[in-house]
């Protein structure tokens, strides 16, 4: 089936009671939707809690993702990303700056650690929480992805051993997908335990991103205006100094005083002549 996949979305994490119907309905609120699929077993006829939906116009789609994602849907956030079978883009921008986050409160869901982890730079990817399955409670550990090593080297040194909803998170870089992961601490259950941020890793980052700075092209960047960018480049100027107070009107200059008036002429006699001598003494 030919689909436009910049104009589809993968939405995952998907409860069992959602179908296609209501995956219409939701997506219908923030743009045109020209089809809705949800892969399903041939046995059960059930979803693989994921599916897929294709808008008529790119930008619906971009608009979806930023306004559906993490959004709970029967009490699961959802994901909502570009389609999964166009993942070579994030493949190519995944350079290893992959965090395990341990220690987390049944609280802590997708939403709160994207909220905590994008100030301090870009996710390729949205949190992932790990789950039971069957009650879709959290197992108290997850992961973040980074862009670069520059922004997860600034979470580790920020966010390990700080409080997260009353409670002291670990924050490590995560062991690599060369083996089987245990659930209760992310280690691979087997003899190589290499965690990523080697200095293989770092080297490998810095010449993808010189290649790309010689090329001119531009990795990918979407939109942070609500994050602070660690190395500064997202920081908004400071405001401009507040304008100087008005100066006070000005005074009216007081008149000069008036003149004394006139004395009658029977008062400046009177003022004019001397006093009366004092009354001689009695006999």
């Amino acid at each position: 089936e030919h689909r436009n996949q910049d104009a589809t979305c993968y939405v995952g994490n998907l409860d069992a009671q959602v179908d296609e119907a209501l995956l219409t309905e939701l997506f219908c609120q923030v743009g045109r939707v020209q089809s809705v699929h949800m892969p399903k077993d041939k046995v059960t006829q059930l979803h693989n809690g994921y599916g897929f939906v294709e808008f008529l116009d790119v930008v619906d789609a971009d608009y979806a993702m930023t306004v559906l994602n993490m959004l709970k849907l029967y009490n699961r956030p959802i994901r909502v990303s570009k389609s999964a079978l166009n993942s070579k883009a994030e493949l190519d921008r995944d350079v290893g700056a992959n965090l395990f986050i341990g220690n987390l409160d049944n609280q802590v869901d997708e939403g709160l650690l994207y909220d905590t982890f994008s100030a301090f730079g870009t996710l390729i990817r949205p949190p992932k929480v790990m789950r039971e399955e069957d009650t879709n409670q959290s197992k108290g550990f997850g992961f973040v992805s980074f862009d670069s090593f520059e922004a997860s080297d600034a979470a580790l040194e920020v966010m390990n051993n700080q409080y997260l909803c009353n409670r002291q998170i670990i924050v490590q870089y995560a062991f690599k997908k060369d083996t089987a992961e245990s659930e209760e601490t992310g280690r691979p259950v087997g003899a190589r335990m290499e965690r990523h941020g080697s200095r293989a890793e770092r080297m490998l980052a810095a010449q993808r991103k010189k290649q790309l700075e010689e090329s001119g092209s531009q990795a990918f960047t979407p939109n942070t205006a609500f994050a602070t960018s660690v190395g500064g480049s997202g920081t908004l100027p400071p405001p401009p100094p507040p304008p100087p107070p008005p100066a006070p009107p000005l005074l009216p200059p007081m008149p000069p005083p008036p003149p004394p008036p006139a004395l009658h002429y029977a008062q400046q006699q009177q003022q004019q002549q001397p006093p009366l001598p004092p009354p001689p003494p009695p006999p």
